[in-house]
């Protein structure tokens, strides 16, 4: 019986503490666990967020906002039951990032006291819910009563970024970053790989008139995941009842045991101000929430507009570029922790990295709007600049991380908030533009604006840009 008890006991402690972290499978690993879910929250806050792209172009009366514009002649428009302008959409679609800048920096300071973890669950289960109200806002109070609804859809969503980098870097061993930072941040893509055609299909053939459904269906969806984060993502390692010893020490040692600053539990507000560094990420930030904006709130419509997509075809059409910016965004992490284990330089990896992100998508917004005439040209150019764009998630988008471990969420939340508040005058300037012809030629002036913020950005990073420990 001794015999037998000590066996059992030897099993149980063999399974218990694998030697080395290298030991466990990567799939029973519970920062593999942590980064999932990670991604697929920023997943579902992405669909939340696009799936207005698509929904709108079903809303709208096109005919009547048209009758005007001799350019869209002969084009096969379906009719929705609202009579909203150009302008009047670019504001509508702009309203979600007013709720969502002003909750990034009040919650990047409240992770620090407080943790990311219910911030973030309770906040997304706020834009779930609220997603159920879209439609009848919609109908009851038009315009406006839309607006309110997808500011409240904001409020919810503000966490998800600066949630999201206090979790990875309590996390993920610094060596991961890249690969892990690409994997969560790419769930922005699939969250639109997944929204896009799905709104499509489902502004079609779905309920109650058919666009309402879109937000029924991903409100549900939404809600499952917040309850399934709520429940099984703890805040750290540290505290963590789930993950195995072993893989505790490698996080914590790899963490916290590398030439660290002195914890000081004082934000430091005046370095941060006064770090070059600091406002290469910032301005790099900006100018991907610009350019990418653009294209996820407006594809959609110029797809419809200029290349005449019906709705069915238009969602799966639109997301084709984010497949390939899901793609190789993971394919650039891998590269640039493959680089970073062999010694290269973090800075010069992330200005490389970065330099693809974004110089990529300017050469094709540059191109895009002289082969209007061919969808395939079109859609290739897209799909190109679209997964080059993927490389950010490697360069800026993980900066943060290199320059603070404490205070990576703080940094994330004010980059993000500037980000956005840039972002979201993507969508009003485009209608702007676009509104009284949108012809061909006011949309390369869209894309050209877009274009020469990605340069100009993407230079101010390869001045500044740094990838050594700050803070």
């Amino acid at each position: 019986m001794a015999d037998k008890g000590g066996e059992v006991a030897g099993v149980k402690d063999r399974k218990e503490r694998y030697a080395t972290d290298k030991e466990i499978p990567k799939w029973r690993k519970t920062r593999f666990f942590v980064v999932l879910m990670l991604f697929t929250g920023m997943a579902n806050a992405y669909v939340m967020r696009t799936n207005m792209s698509v929904a709108i172009v079903a809303m709208v009366n096109h005919t009547a906002i048209s009758e005007a514009d001799t350019d869209t002649e002969g084009q096969s428009l379906e009719d929705g039951e609202f009579v909203w302008s150009y302008k009047l959409q670019g504001y509508i679609l702009s309203s979600f990032f007013y709720g969502y800048v002003i909750t990034q920096i009040p919650f990047g300071l409240l992770i620090k006291y407080f943790g990311a973890r219910h911030f973030l669950g309770w906040g997304m289960m706020i834009n779930s819910l609220a997603a159920f109200f879209v439609p009848i806002s919609a109908r009851s109070g038009g315009a406006v009563g839309l607006c309110v609804v997808r500011f409240i859809q904001g409020l919810g969503e503000g966490p998800i970024v600066p949630c999201s980098h206090s979790l990875l870097a309590q996390w993920v061993p610094p060596d991961e970053r890249s690969l892990a930072g690409a994997a969560v941040y790419a769930g922005a893509q699939f969250g639109t790989i997944v929204s896009m055609p799905l709104s499509g299909l489902l502004a079609h053939y779905g309920f109650d008139g058919g666009w309402p459904s879109i937000f029924y269906v991903f409100g549900l969806v939404s809600t499952i995941w917040c309850i399934l984060f709520i429940w099984l993502v703890q805040e750290s390692p540290a505290v963590s009842t789930r993950i195995r010893e072993a893989e505790r020490q490698h996080i914590m040692e790899a963490i916290w045991q590398q030439n660290q600053p002195e914890e000081t539990g004082k934000i430091p507000f005046l370095g941060i101000a006064k770090s070059p560094a600091f406002y290469a990420i910032l301005v790099a930030h900006a100018g991907q929430n610009y350019g990418y904006e653009t294209l996820m709130t407006m594809l959609p419509t110029y797809m419809r507009r200029v290349l005449d997509v019906d709705i069915k075809s238009n969602g799966l059409i639109s997301s084709l570029p984010y497949l390939a910016m899901w793609i190789l965004a993971i394919v650039f992490g891998i590269l640039a922790d493959c680089l970073i284990r062999r010694n290269c330089s973090i800075t010069v990896i992330r200005k490389l990295m970065n330099s693809l992100g974004q110089y990529g998508p300017a050469v094709a917004l540059i191109s895009v709007g002289f082969v209007y005439h061919s969808l395939w040209l079109t859609c290739l150019i897209f799909v190109v600049g679209m997964g080059l764009n993927g490389a950010i998630y490697s360069g800026f988008k993980i900066n943060h991380l290199d320059l603070s471990t404490r205070f990576a969420g703080f940094l994330i939340s004010i980059t993000n908030c500037v980000a956005n508040l840039v972002g979201l005058l993507a969508p009003m300037v485009a209608g702007h533009v676009i509104d009284q012809r949108p012809c061909v030629e006011n949309w390369r002036i869209v894309f050209f604006i877009a274009a020469g913020v990605f340069i100009f950005t993407a230079s101010f990073y390869n001045i500044f840009a740094s990838g050594k420990l700050l803070w």
